[in-house]
């Protein structure tokens, strides 16, 4: 249990971290501070858990068609759906100018964790923690 929830967490720090590089790269993308950062990555991270897997599937035929491309859409998407949530039911400062802004930070989001995901394996980290 506890080494889910290490690992849970470095995820979590990944994630924000790629939050705040695409807020730091994009200018259509504002953050104010370290806990709204912390508090988009939890809700992306939620988004993905939970809503990504059923949008895949059901855009499964278009995804095959354009070759995994729409992939970019629907990740575009849940970053569009957690700023609507971050605004709407929480105080933290996050907002993205347009749809534009947020298919590039989708994009930056999506390459920063990736390429940290494959320098930290998180994995690892949480059994020599436990």
């Amino acid at each position: 249990m506890v080494r889910m929830v290490v690992e849970f967490a470095i995820r979590w720090l990944i994630l924000a971290l790629a939050v705040w590089v695409a807020a730091w790269l994009i200018p259509g993308i504002h953050l104010a501070d370290t806990q709204s950062t912390l508090a988009v990555a939890l809700v992306l991270g939620l988004l993905n858990l939970f809503v990504k897997p059923i949008l895949v599937l059901l855009s499964l035929p278009i995804t095959i068609l354009t070759l995994g491309l729409f992939l970019i859409v629907i990740n575009t998407l849940l970053l569009l759906a957690g700023e609507w949530l971050i605004q709407e039911f929480t105080d933290f400062q996050f907002a993205i100018d347009g749809f534009l802004s947020a298919l590039l930070g989708a994009i930056v989001i999506s390459i920063v964790s990736f390429i940290v995901t494959r320098f930290v394996n998180a994995g690892r980290i949480a059994r020599r923690i436990t």
